[in-house]
């Protein structure tokens, strides 16, 4: 993984600093009104963000109970996509300001788990036709046909959805990207391409995902070449019901992560018996192979909702020993996935839109406060200090503004520039009521909301 950041990213991103009189060009014609003396020019890489809200701490009642959250005013010296200093008085620096007038700052959001290279979003139509039937297996002999349809613009739509991304408050995608027989690598192509157009203001993961199955589609060749071509993680998808050998399935999945150094992502939906199986065996191939350990995700999981309890807590501490994280959309319905067990034990929570409009599923809103949400919902988590708390599945590694005593954690000096500004008191609020993103920031640039 780190060598595709190096060699598609970072060394493509050098090429940013040219482009550095941009930097504010999405905040408004008064940040960009002044043009800066020829000695200056590396101000333009560098602002103080004046009057912004951080949370200090927790307020408690007379039974050691959250009632609410304190906050206060600061000012946030921002330089080379990092936070350099937060301090309650204007630092004695002649650097241009961007005054938040007293909106909240948040932690950017992620979507972890996400299809834009197959989605009739940003086509300009609405779509929400019918399914031809239930099952996976249904819906790949659908895709098989529709594909073809849909990739001659795909590059298009994927830069339509990384826009409306950006708009909810997301800085970072993990975008799952089918490899299949129909598509090859050309699906892989153009989302490669819409990522590298935005690469200055948008950052991404890709997992080399085989939608139509490892051994029922017969991609495993597709599958190597597509490891080759800087991607981060290699996918899967139901080894039972849709392979029909569990074991084998995993077993190539987790080979060619190994051969070539990436993660691990499979999509796994099957219920239990099996679904239990294949997580047992992920966590047995993991211990195996420590290059696994804190690299392997399983997207969905349903079988985690379905399981005896002492199972789900026995499986719970082991993927959290081991690192296995879990991406989920926070399914309703019947299917409560066992959130509050799997963070009990440590295990890495993570949640993405899967679907906006596509054959799947048209209800996706790219809106990762909008999961933090659905969460508080599911699991009852109404006071304050909880709703606090749910914002936790969509932050880079957990991240909040307070840790569960009530110290601020976030932001800190040499923390990267990724945040969100919103008119609310607090996060809690926040999570609950989902304001306007007010302005959306990766690495210190400015690149979504009306801020100015």
């Amino acid at each position: 993984m780190e060598d595709h950041k190096i060699s598609r990213k970072k060394f493509l991103g050098l090429g940013a600093a040219a482009t550095g009189a941009a930097l504010f060009s999405g905040i408004g014609g008064n940040a960009v009104a002044q043009v800066l003396p020829e000695e200056n020019k590396t101000a333009l890489n560098e602002y103080l963000l004046i009057n912004v809200r951080l949370e200090d701490g927790f307020e408690y009642n007379d039974k050691n109970e959250v009632i609410a959250t304190k906050t206060a005013l600061y000012n946030i010296h921002i330089a080379n996509g990092k936070i350099k200093s937060i301090t309650t008085t204007k630092p004695a620096l002649k650097l241009k300001t961007v005054d938040a007038k007293g909106l909240l700052m948040l932690p950017g959001l992620r979507d972890m788990h996400i299809h834009i290279d197959k989605t009739y979003y940003g086509s300009g139509t609405w779509n929400a036709a019918p399914r031809k039937g239930y099952t996976v297996k249904d819906m790949i002999t659908l895709e098989q046909k529709l594909i073809p349809q849909l990739l001659p613009d795909s590059q298009h739509k994927a830069e339509e959805a990384i826009k409306l991304m950006q708009s909810q408050g997301s800085y970072f995608a993990r975008c799952q990207c089918n490899i299949d027989p129909v598509s090859g690598l050309k699906s892989l192509e153009h989302l490669q391409a819409a990522l590298e157009k935005n690469k200055d203001s948008f950052g991404s993961e890709i997992v080399a995902f085989p939608q139509h199955g490892i051994l029922y589609s017969q991609c495993e060749p597709l599958l190597r070449e597509a490891a080759k071509m800087g991607i981060d993680f290699i996918g899967g998808l139901d080894p039972t019901n849709v392979d029909g050998n569990m074991e084998k399935s995993l077993d190539v999945m987790f080979q060619i992560a190994l051969d070539n150094n990436k993660g691990v992502d499979i999509h796994l939906h099957e219920s239990i018996p099996s679904g239990k199986a294949a997580i047992e065996y992920m966590i047995k191939k993991t211990e195996e192979n420590k290059q696994l350990q804190g690299k392997t995700y399983i997207s969905h999981g349903f079988a985690l909702a379905k399981m005896d309890p002492k199972d789900l807590e026995k499986i719970a501490e082991q993927m959290g020993n081991l690192g296995i994280g879990v991406v989920s959309g926070i399914p309703i319905g019947k299917t409560i996935m066992p959130i509050p067990t799997l963070k009990k034990y440590g295990v890495k929570l993570m949640t993405g839109t899967d679907s906006i409009v596509d054959h799947w599923q048209p209800f996706g809103t790219c809106d990762m406060l909008e999961k933090a949400k659905l969460c508080a919902q599911l699991y009852g988590w109404t006071d304050e200090y909880n709703l606090s708390r749910s914002l936790h599945i969509a932050t880079k590694d957990e991240i909040l503004p307070l840790n569960d005593a009530g110290s601020r954690v976030w932001p800190a000096v040499d923390n990267e520039a990724n945040f969100i500004l919103v008119k609310a008191s607090c996060s809690a609020e926040a999570v609950a009521r989902l304001p306007k993103r007010e302005g959306v920031f990766y690495k210190g640039r400015k690149i979504a909301g009306d801020i100015s």
